[in-house]
């Protein structure tokens, strides 16, 4: 009887889960992939995402990754 468990099994969402993630980078990467795949209907023919895109791109925000507009006339 076969499990979901096998190593073989699983999909790239647990292996990458399973490994720890060291950078910005791989949980950016990480992010972009589960989004995509647990939301395929957010995801256009030509493979753009413009709803995948606009949570990165809060993400990136939210961390402080990003200068805002207020940021940047502030800084005028």
């Amino acid at each position: 009887m076969e499990t979901d468990a096998k190593p073989g099994n699983r999909n790239p969402n647990q292996q990458a889960m399973s490994n720890k993630i060291r950078t910005y980078a791989e949980l950016r990467e990480l992010i972009r992939v589960s989004l995509r795949t647990q939301n395929p209907e957010w995801v256009e023919p030509n493979g753009n995402s413009p709803l995948c895109d606009s949570y990165e791109a809060r993400f990136a925000e939210l961390l402080g990754l990003t200068h805002t507009r207020k940021d940047k006339a502030a800084g005028s």
